[in-house]
């Protein structure tokens, strides 16, 4: 359980996009340039997977991973879903995510990467494993 809280990646948040709340996986600023670098003026798809780690205890951990079509760019993001659960609830809702570094405007649309999910019934069925391995921590306190 230490190791996995030593991994957990907690620069995300939600913004507001079109009127809807999507959630947001912020990168420093070097890190999404070089992502964007790689891929910029190409036509990409990110295979993106919804891995669900639980202890049975009521720990739910998710890890997103990301590969991208073209420029050999992979990213894992290690989230404690018992802290971050509005953001796996808004993915599910819009089955979409952002990618951007921390000082993201609207303003600045060119730093900001949109993810759509390929398969929104997975968030769905993720949201549905991880409220349900949540209520294991709370059927025992």
């Amino acid at each position: 359980m230490e190791k996995l809280l030593e991994r957990v990646y907690k620069d995300i948040d939600m913004f507001d996009f079109n009127g809807k709340n999507v959630p947001r996986i912020i990168l420093d600023d070097r890190k999404f340039d070089d992502m964007m670098s790689k891929i910029q003026g190409k036509p990409i798809s990110v295979n993106t997977n919804l891995n669900i780690l639980q202890d049975g205890l009521g720990h739910v951990f998710v890890e997103i991973t990301l590969d991208f079509s073209h420029g050999d760019v992979h990213e894992e993001f290690l989230i404690y879903a018992n802290e971050f659960l509005e953001f796996f609830e808004s993915l599910a809702n819009t089955t979409m995510f952002a990618l951007s570094p921390p000082n993201y405007a609207e303003v600045n649309q060119d730093k900001i990467f949109m993810v759509q999910l390929p398969k929104p019934e997975k968030a769905i069925e993720a949201l549905n494993i991880i409220k349900s391995g949540l209520q294991k921590n709370t059927s025992e306190l």
